[in-house]
């Protein structure tokens, strides 16, 4: 397509040309969501965005093996934590079995996705279907001399990988940085040296997610699962890893190490990784009370809210921004994206309702010819610049002036041809709703739209204009729906 796809690799720290390593098929690793919480707005950002580059990477031709993890184990995810079993407080919370928790949690998550038109991943596998894995890859390090274990737990080794290994290559963090941020919590007096990370954890009693292993009853390490499901399923060295840039340290940086002690392989060869989100300027997050869930969003139901906002409105402001940029939430800036998406949804209504005619006009403007053309061609500069949705957006706008020329007339199809006209309603359509996933919000208040017919059709009865009570009813019966009058209303049914 025009000009070549780069994309800002997190691990070089500069722009790249996008090379997949076995073209024409691209392997992504995305970091999927921990099923013991409901979904946050984060989370809807990174994978709506990954979404993105996948649908794109599709369209460009490349055959997408699209991997999102499911983290469904129980730990905390943070080494320093204490190893408490979440899904198992969660259960005993709520009385309920903990994979009970995990299934409600995974379908809550599903769910939100279908909101907002993210598609699902090929792959979807769950940590604890790979836990024999997990203990294989760990097997593979301690061979190696970059973990030890001790009490029943494994910890990865640190300064023994260092010797041979940056650790650290891709957050730029470097060892002192590691050793003054750790904290004196249990079990840390186990560790040979502070900043080693967890392989595995040997599990209290009182911990239910736990499994068999050569060093005892345990549970593995938050870092593990994500370097086991990606090498499984897209092999030691793939194309795309992805994730939330608070994923960048520790998380993927120990996916590296894990992956280099155990095969000597850098894991991925593009890191990306979407930015964090802001109310009014100000970080978001529970302990400042800013923050809300996507259900608050869409209901409206939040003190710094005014009024709800459809998933398309929030997935349209969504990709206002590049993925890798700051996203601040506010009223203002939601009420702009909802007449930003009500432009698209009529462009893609009016779009679908075009079809070329010749006038007879016979007389081509090559200038307008020359600025579809350029306006097209940029959507593609646009996302193969980082997968800038922005930008793209921007010249779908552009793309929209033209449509609604040929609409109200002051744009004539003969003027441009049947190939230009055709070029510019399909790139207009494809960008707006295979790439950037942007749909019609269907009107589906069945039961408001029904009380307006049946308003307009007692009016008709009233003025005994029977053509149009007629019409009204037959109309209505096309869709199994009958009109019942009753003595003091008019009523509905399904026809049976």
């Amino acid at each position: 397509m025009i000009n070549q796809l780069r994309v800002t690799n997190t691990l070089t720290r500069k722009k790249e040309l996008f090379e997949p390593i076995n073209p024409p098929f691209v392997g992504m690793y995305v970091c999927g969501p921990t099923v013991y919480s409901d979904v946050h707005l984060g989370n809807v950002r990174t994978f709506l965005s990954f979404d993105v580059i996948s649908r794109y990477l599709q369209h460009l031709g490349y055959k997408v093996r699209y991997v999102r993890n499911i983290t469904d184990v129980g730990h905390l995810e943070n080494d320093q934590d204490e190893g408490e079993d979440k899904i198992a407080k969660k259960a005993k919370l709520e009385n309920l079995e903990p994979m009970q928790i995990v299934q409600r949690y995974t379908l809550g998550f599903h769910k939100v996705m279908e909101l907002f038109n993210i598609q699902s991943p090929d792959i979807e596998p769950t940590a604890t279907g790979h836990i024999q894995e997990q203990i294989q890859m760990i097997e593979e390090i301690l061979k190696k001399g970059l973990a030890y274990e001790v009490n029943g737990s494994v910890y990865f080794d640190i300064k023994s990988y260092k010797k041979s290994n940056d650790y650290g290559i891709l957050s730029g963090r470097v060892l002192e940085d590691l050793v003054s941020g750790s904290r004196d919590l249990d079990r840390q007096d186990e560790k040979k040296n502070a900043e080693d990370f967890a392989l595995w954890k040997n599990a209290t009693p009182e911990h239910i997610m736990k499994w068999s292993s050569p060093w005892g009853i345990g549970f593995p390490g938050w870092h593990l699962e994500c370097s086991v499901m990606s090498t499984k399923y897209l092999g030691k060295t793939f194309d795309i890893h992805g994730g939330g840039m608070d994923l960048k340290f520790p998380h993927h940086e120990c996916e590296i190490a894990q992956s280099v002690g155990a095969y000597d392989k850098s894991p991925a060869k593009y890191w990306l990784h979407t930015n964090m989100l802001t109310v009014n300027g100000q970080k978001m997050s529970k302990s400042l009370g800013n923050s809300f869930l996507p259900e608050e969003l869409l209901t409206g139901d939040h003190e710094l809210l005014d009024q709800p906002y459809s998933p398309m409105t929030v997935r349209f402001f969504m990709l206002q921004s590049h993925y890798s940029s700051t996203l601040d939430f506010s009223n203002n800036a939601l009420m702009a994206a909802l007449k930003g998406y009500k432009k698209i949804a009529n462009g893609l209504k009016l779009a679908r309702s075009l079809e070329y005619f010749d006038d007879g006009g016979g007389v081509v403007n090559e200038k307008q010819v020359q600025q579809i053309n350029q306006i097209c061609d940029n959507c593609y500069r646009a996302m193969n610049d980082d997968f800038n949705t922005a930008v793209t957006i921007s010249h779908l706008f552009n793309l929209l002036k033209k449509i609604n020329s040929i609409q109200t007339g002051n744009l004539k199809p003969s003027e441009i041809g049947s190939v230009i006209f055709n070029k510019l309603i399909d790139t207009f359509l494809v960008f707006t709703l295979d790439i950037l996933g942007i749909q019609e919000e269907k009107i589906d208040d069945q039961e408001r739209l029904l009380k307006i017919l049946l308003q307009f059709y007692k009016e008709a009865k009233m003025a005994r204009d029977y053509d149009k009570v007629d019409r009204i009813r037959a109309e209505l019966k096309k869709l199994g729906i009958v009109l019942k009058d009753m003595k003091n209303e008019i009523d509905w049914a399904y026809e049976e």
